[in-house]
């Protein structure tokens, strides 16, 4: 099959104005040219406007998915299977949020009584489930099943105070993230309150600080293209700024 940028734009429902942005900067080139000039795509582009597509939609940057899709090593199929196992962690994210708003709307109504810590058991057990499917594997081959239950109790643990702390935290540390990057300095004061932030963050989820662990945790924020996209979303560069802050910390004794 063929299509104009018109006709690819009315298939994907992607505007024409994207298709042509993601030419320019050499994400999704067309085929080839028609005699009066206009864009022609195939087979091969339409499938990567597919996988481009699912990568937007886990929130991935323009520049990470182009390198992505660039690499040599890239398998489509390896990508789809991915792609699957996100989209069935949004899945399960969805439903668990759908039951615990029903139960809301019914306590609200009178038809039950939901105790505070219901209000959270859904968002806690999702958290859990969706870091077991997307770093399981991973996590547990690197500190073992016992430190990873552990983890995971001690999260189901929190009280609601202790959640919405957590979430107060991950924000604030994110935005002490982007502050510290906008210097420049990985070994800077700023830099190292945003290690320290991370390190207190990271106790809201382990048991025990090592700050071996703790360095090599960020080692993986750059070598995993997963971990990458989420910090490179407070600005591109942030998951080596971070993983550079945290390994200065550690090394100046900061981290003991």
């Amino acid at each position: 099959m063929e299509y104009t940028i018109n006709k690819l734009a009315g298939l994907s429902g992607v505007s024409t104005r994207t298709l042509r942005y993601y030419d320019r900067i050499g994400l999704l080139p067309p085929s080839g040219l028609l005699p009066n000039g206009y864009r022609i795509y195939r087979d091969r582009e339409v499938d990567l406007l597919q996988q481009i597509l699912f990568y937007r939609e886990l929130d991935m940057p323009l520049d990470e998915i182009r390198r992505i899709l660039s690499d040599p090593a890239y398998d489509p199929d390896t990508a789809l299977a991915s792609h699957l196992i996100s989209l069935r962690a949004q899945e399960k994210r969805i439903g668990t949020l759908i039951t615990t708003l029903e139960k809301t709307l019914s306590a609200q109504k009178g038809g039950t009584i939901m105790q505070d810590n219901e209000k959270f058991e859904g968002f806690k057990k999702d958290l859990i489930r969706e870091n077991e499917e997307k770093y399981g594997a991973e996590i547990r081959a690197r500190f073992g099943d016992e430190t990873i239950d552990a983890s995971n109790r001690k999260v189901m643990n929190m009280t609601k105070t202790d959640y919405e702390d957590t979430k107060t935290l991950e924000t604030r540390l994110n935005e002490t993230i982007r502050k510290a990057f906008e210097t420049g300095d990985p070994r800077g004061s700023l830099a190292m309150e945003a290690a320290a932030l991370h390190r207190e963050w990271l106790m809201r989820y382990w048991t025990e600080y090592s700050p071996e662990a703790h360095k090599g945790l960020a080692e993986g924020y750059v070598s995993d293209p997963r971990f990458t996209a989420y910090y490179d979303k407070i600005a591109p560069g942030c998951a080596v700024f971070l993983r550079d802050a945290i390994a200065a910390y550690v090394e100046t004794g900061e981290g003991k």
